[in-house]
């Protein structure tokens, strides 16, 4: 029995008592009740506090509230028990049968085991690094790399129709000093006081004459343009392939550019002058984001005539919900903090609610540290570390997993020794080892003619205390899936399957899952050999999400 379906069978008896008037609800019956595992031992298997939430809205005391729903649920079909503790706590205690037909479920659900409907409806634009296309993707795109990407994964497991997004950077003076500096490397002279230096400029240097030698001899006037939009293609292919090698995937590149090419900005401000938030001053136009909260109005055409950042930012954010999107996520480095006002101001100029349409997460600073040194220095980009680099000493799996456990809005400090070591120190080894161990158990009980089936299983035989520990486990997935998409928290995930794979090992120390020698295969074998395939579900469904790999033998 899930807590989704304790919490089901919690509504039908509210909804009985309120037909039968041992109630009164002003409010009606709630659609849902908060279900949870209790934190200590012998409190049953689940508890909820939906007596203390309803009993002043129904005229009596929390206690009162909760013996009526006690008997009641009692008699509910896989309940085994219930008690009252404290101010008015209901523990339940389902039972052995109920508790452990969720194996069956678990493995007949598949790769859809933990997907709920909880943010159906949703068209979601996450956009995520959107970094300038003028040199490698370093750490501090990394981490949004991992996160944003996951995001998008628990929000399609939620329900919700997502779309990735990589916002461009390619239109202003950057492109231009950018086109400068290889050029200047193609040519050998050094790169503009403001240009961009590292090895990787003359790398790029190097592959445009070789894509095309005769460059170098254009007329100075067409050269610079030539080298720019050369480079800008090659840097931003690089990206696209490095970000796909780290498993993240994104099914829209928006280029800046368009934003103007398509007229979209004067049509985005078009909008805004509609909306009556508009207006000019000092010879310049502005937009009075001041009216929602922000601290001081926004030029978006300055008096000599040239759009600001700002101008693109509010054309691409009308851009998107002209595309249909319900919600906007904005995921922005630690020194955007400042945007947030201004983007919900700008949002709400537009006409929109920030509350419904906006999240701008932002996330911290990630130290990268080997041997006890932080590592800063790069050989291809001078002064960052870059994304490459990165996978190519730590390792796609045991970088993903490291970045995606922690919050993004905590700073983060990782050891590289500490990320890559194998041993159950290290979380990614150690969620991992766990679903190879107990692949590796599927496989030895195949190799003994038993098969994890459902056919004539007996949920019942699942009784031992380490067996429901680890059946509550796997029920709480789908759970902590919809939480880690409505709070946009991908860590709970992480955290999740540690603890997770710590009940999976008690479990397995506990109970023995296949025959010993001559031992003759029993149901209770079969039976556990179907809640070790259930836990290989959740586990690779879990790493799934934080796009990591689920390695069947290591």
């Amino acid at each position: 029995m899930t807590p989704e379906q304790l919490s089901s069978t919690l509504v039908d008896v509210l909804t009985a008592l309120v037909d039968e008037g041992a109630v009164t609800l002003p409010d009606g019956v709630p659609t849902t009740v908060t279900v949870e595992r209790p934190r200590q031992k012998g409190h049953g298997d689940y508890a909820t506090n939906v007596a203390m939430q309803l009993a002043k809205k129904a005229g009596t005391n929390p206690r009162a509230f909760a013996e009526l729903v006690k008997t009641k649920l009692e008699a509910a079909d896989g309940v085994a028990g219930v008690e009252i503790a404290g101010p008015g706590f209901l523990n339940i205690t389902v039972e052995a049968g109920a508790q452990g037909a969720l194996a069956a479920q678990v493995v007949e659900a598949g790769a859809a085991y933990g997907h709920t409907d909880t943010q159906a409806g949703q068209k979601v634009n996450v956009e995520f690094i959107s970094a300038n296309p003028t040199g490698p993707l370093h750490l501090g795109h990394t981490r949004w790399a991992v996160v944003g990407d996951a995001i998008g994964r628990v929000l399609e497991a939620a329900g919700a129709e997502v779309t990735r997004e990589f916002y461009v950077n390619d239109r202003g003076n950057q492109m231009n000093l950018f086109g400068a500096s290889v050029e200047a490397a193609a040519l050998g002279k050094d790169a503009p006081e403001d240009g961009y230096k590292g090895a990787y400029v003359k790398d790029l240097a190097a592959a445009v004459v070789a894509k095309d030698p005769g460059i170098v001899d254009l007329p100075e006037a067409e050269r610079l343009g030539a080298f720019r939009e050369a480079a800008y293609e090659l840097q931003l292919d690089e990206q696209r392939e490095q970000l796909e090698l780290f498993q993240t995937h994104f099914d829209v590149w928006f280029s800046e550019r368009t934003l103007h090419e398509s007229n979209d900005v004067a049509a985005g401000l078009e909008k805004l002058r509609d909306q009556g938030h508009l207006f000019d001053a000092d010879g310049a136009l502005w937009m009075r984001t001041t009216d929602f909260g922000d601290d001081r109005d926004r030029v978006l055409i300055r008096s000599n005539g040239e759009l600001t950042y700002f101008a693109s930012d509010t054309a691409y954010y009308v851009n998107k919900r002209e595309r249909g999107f319900d919600r906007l996520l904005y995921l922005l480095g630690a020194d955007h903090h400042g945007y947030v006002g201004r983007l919900k101001a700008m949002a709400a100029c537009t006409g929109d609610d920030p509350a419904q349409t906006l999240d701008v997460l932002i996330g911290q600073l990630v130290k990268i540290m080997r041997g006890g040194e932080e590592v800063r220095l790069s050989k291809r980009a001078g002064d960052l570390v870059t994304l490459d680099e990165l996978v190519s000493e730590i390792g796609v799996d045991a970088l993903r997993y490291s970045l995606a456990r922690y919050p993004a809005d905590s700073p983060l400090t990782l050891d590289i020794e500490q990320i890559t070591k194998q041993s159950n120190d290290n979380p990614v080894y150690y969620v991992q080892y766990a679903h190879a161990r107990v692949s590796s158990i599927l496989r030895n009980g195949t190799d003994l003619g038993l098969e994890a089936s459902t056919d004539g299983f007996d949920p019942s035989l699942l009784s031992h205390e380490k067996e429901g520990e680890l059946l509550r486990a796997l029920a709480e997935f789908p759970s902590v899936v919809a939480a880690a998409a409505k709070l946009r928290e991908p860590h709970r995930v992480a955290r999740y399957l540690e603890d997770t794979a710590a009940s999976y090992h008690r479990f397995y120390d506990s109970c023995r899952v296949l025959p010993m020698g001559d031992e003759e295969p029993t149901d209770l074998h079969r039976a556990r050999l179907l809640l070790v395939a259930a836990t290989r579900t959740v586990l690779g469904n879990g790493l799934a999400l934080l796009g990591v790999s689920a390695p069947e033998r290591m």
